[in-house]
C-alpha cells in the first residue's frame, strides 16, 4: 500500500512538476524545516538579467509545517524599472525516507508579484521538494541537497506556464545558521545565495 501510494505521489509529482520561487527568483527551499520555532535572512539572487535582494522571514506551524514572508527588489540589467517583489509560501513535510525510499519531501506552494509600472506579475506555484539531510562525522554541520521540478503559473498580460527544474543545497553550521544556495534551469533559471539565522 505504501509503495502504491509513494508511486502515485511521484507519478503526479514528475506529470505535473513542482513550485519554484513565489516571487519568480531562482530561489528554492529543501524538504527539510531546519530552525525550530523561525528564521530570518536575506536572499541575493540573479535571475539571468540583473540582481535581486530580499529579506525573509519563517515560522513554524505544527511539527512539519511552516509559512514564510518575503519581500524585496529585483534590478535588471540595461534600462528596466526596478521590480518590488513579495511574497509568501507554506511548505509542509509529507514523506519521511525509508529502507524503500532514500529521500524526504515537502509540499510547497506560495502566491507572490514582481510590481513594475506597466508589467506586473502575478506567481501561483505549486510543488514538492525532494531531498535528505547528510550529518557530518563529529561535527554539527549538516547538508540537505534536494531537487525541486517546477511549474510556475504566471499572470500577466499574457499569462503563461513556466517550467523549470531547481537544484539546491541547504548547509546548516550548528543550531544557529544556514546556508541555502540554488539554481533553477528552464524558463525560470539563475542562481540565489541565501544566509539565515535560525530560533
Amino acid at each position: 500500500m505504501r509503495r502504491s501510494l509513494l508511486a502515485a505521489v511521484l507519478f503526479a509529482l514528475f506529470a505535473v512538476p513542482a513550485a519554484a520561487q513565489e516571487t519568480g527568483t531562482p530561489t528554492f527551499l529543501g524538504p527539510d524545516r531546519l530552525f525550530k520555532k523561525s528564521d530570518f535572512g536575506v536572499t541575493v539572487s540573479d535571475p539571468g538579467n540583473g540582481i535581486g535582494v530580499e529579506g525573509f522571514y519563517r515560522m513554524a506551524a505544527g511539527p512539519t509545517q511552516d509559512f514564510g514572508f518575503r519581500v524585496g527588489f529585483a534590478d535588471p540589467s540595461g534600462n528596466g524599472s526596478t521590480a518590488f517583489l513579495l511574497g509568501g509560501d507554506y511548505r509542509a513535510r509529507l514523506l519521511n525516507h525509508t529502507e524503500d525510499f532514500p529521500l524526504d519531501g515537502a509540499l510547497v506552494v506560495g502566491v507572490g508579484a514582481s510590481l513594475v509600472e506597466g508589467n506586473n506579475v502575478l506567481f501561483v506555484p505549486i510543488g514538492f521538494s525532494l531531498g535528505r539531510k547528510i550529518m557530518l562525522d563529529n561535527s554539527t554541520t549538516s547538508f540537505v541537497p534536494y531537487f525541486t521540478p517546477t511549474a510556475i503559473p504566471t499572470f500577466a498580460d499574457n499569462s503563461d506556464i513556466n517550467f523549470s527544474v531547481g537544484l539546491g543545497v541547504d548547509i546548516q553550521f550548528g543550531p544557529q545558521f544556514d546556508l541555502n544556495v540554488s539554481g533553477a534551469i528552464g524558463d525560470l533559471d539563475g542562481i540565489s545565495v541565501s544566509f539565515a539565522w535560525l530560533h
